[in-house]
């Protein structure tokens, strides 16, 4: 089972996030920037994605993170990825953007769920301050949602019971 991660930032604080993913899922390829892919062919080689998202276009309708994943958003939705399972991470600020918080990771599950692949990873938006967020898909978050700059000191906690989830929901992860 070859599953890559693969990321976009404008801080490094997604990369950082992958990287520590990475630690906890030692099974999965090492990340890649998404900015240093010449196109997203490769998505359609793996049997797994787990990608990860800041927001940074706040209230934006479209290309809301604001990095590489907006320029490559329609390409993806071309690509076949039936039988791919895929898992968003999205970074956003509950705190200063309590209205838009992880919107960009809405957005680029549509785009992947669009290309026909199984969506994994949704979880629970209990536990969170925010006020609203695109991101949230019935009563849950359609991936995992992270706050580096409000709720910085749950990260390590939520990402640990993020990745059991995987390992539970991507076959031979």
């Amino acid at each position: 089972m070859a599953v890559g991660i693969y990321f976009a930032t404008t801080t490094g604080k997604t990369q950082d996030v992958a990287e520590r993913l990475h630690a906890l899922l030692s099974s999965a390829n090492a990340p890649k920037d998404l900015a240093d892919m010449a196109d997203v062919s490769e998505f359609t080689k793996l049997d797994g994605l787990i990608c990860g998202v800041p927001t940074w276009n706040t209230g934006a309708e479209t290309e809301r993170s604001g990095t590489a994943w907006d320029g490559v958003l329609e390409d993806i939705a071309e690509l076949d990825l039936s039988g791919k399972f895929v898992a968003v991470f999205g970074l956003g600020d509950s705190g200063s953007y309590t209205d838009n918080f992880c919107d960009a990771m809405e957005e680029l599950h549509n785009f992947f769920k669009q290309a026909g692949a199984t969506m994994v990873g949704c979880m629970d938006k209990s536990n969170y301050t925010f006020e609203e967020s695109k991101s949230v898909i019935g009563d849950k978050f359609c991936g995992l949602a992270l706050d580096e700059d409000s709720e910085s000191d749950m990260t390590d906690d939520r990402l640990a019971k993020w990745a059991e989830q995987l390992k539970q929901e991507i076959p031979g992860l």
